[in-house]
């Protein structure tokens, strides 16, 4: 893999970030702890569940979360801005379509009990695929 290779063909105007941003999770650099052979996000593919990213603000925790759902619906939100009304529909229209959708909270450590508890049982029955990220 070249590190400046230019396969993904980013807008020229996009930002430096964009542009360079892992296309796949094998290009992901620094987290040998999590990916490759055996590792915690590679392991999701094969047997998904939920689980929480931790780190400090731009070290790619959204880009990893997209990168590990793969070709599943990603659906990202903040857990700030969500009310229970948002999350209520948002279940409704993944429930609408099948199981094992991503949702991917970010703040999630702000989240209050009326927000986890709306999304709690679609967890644990596997509608949802719950992705946290926190710092």
């Amino acid at each position: 893999m070249e590190l400046f290779e230019n396969r993904h063909q980013a807008p020229p105007d996009a930002p430096l970030a964009e542009r360079m941003r892992p296309r796949v999770l094998e290009e992901v650099l620094g987290q040998e702890h999590l990916v490759g052979q055996g590792k915690p996000l590679t392991a999701f593919r094969e047997n998904p569940s939920s689980f929480i990213l931790w780190g400090p603000p731009g070290v790619g925790k959204t880009t990893i979360a997209r990168l590990i759902a793969g070709s599943r619906r990603f659906h990202q939100i903040s857990a700030v801005l969500s009310g229970v009304a948002e999350l209520r529909k948002l279940v409704d229209e993944i429930r609408s379509r099948g199981v094992g959708e991503v949702v991917f909270v970010d703040e999630i450590h702000r989240w209050n009990k009326a927000q986890q508890d709306s999304l709690l049982p679609h967890v644990e029955n596997g509608t949802i695929l719950l992705i946290g990220a926190t710092t």
